[in-house]
């Protein structure tokens, strides 16, 4: 399965509480991703929590534009990534 950065903006900033109120919130996502084949494997949130960089398996960027679009979240940029290793050479 591909592997995806996913960017997004939230001009208000990220809001999910820590509490089980955005567990949930969370929760729903991963579920409605599912149907999809999209798994949603962990973000990143900027100090300023305007900007995100999700880390997502999928098969195809479209695929991810639809689920975001389900969550009612937006997308900015999709690009396929590959992992690079810095520990390889051992």
């Amino acid at each position: 399965m591909p592997r995806y950065i996913v960017e997004r903006e939230f001009p208000g900033g990220l809001q999910i509480p820590v509490d089980e109120t955005g567990a949930k919130a969370c929760m729903q996502i991963v579920e409605t991703n599912l149907s999809d084949q999209v798994t949603w494997v962990h973000s990143y949130v900027s100090a300023n929590k305007k900007k995100t960089f999700c880390v997502y398996d999928a098969p195809t960027p479209e695929a991810i534009r639809i689920t975001a679009t389900r969550c009612k979240l937006p997308v900015q940029r999709i690009t396929e990534v590959r992992v690079l290793d810095p520990y390889f050479h051992r």
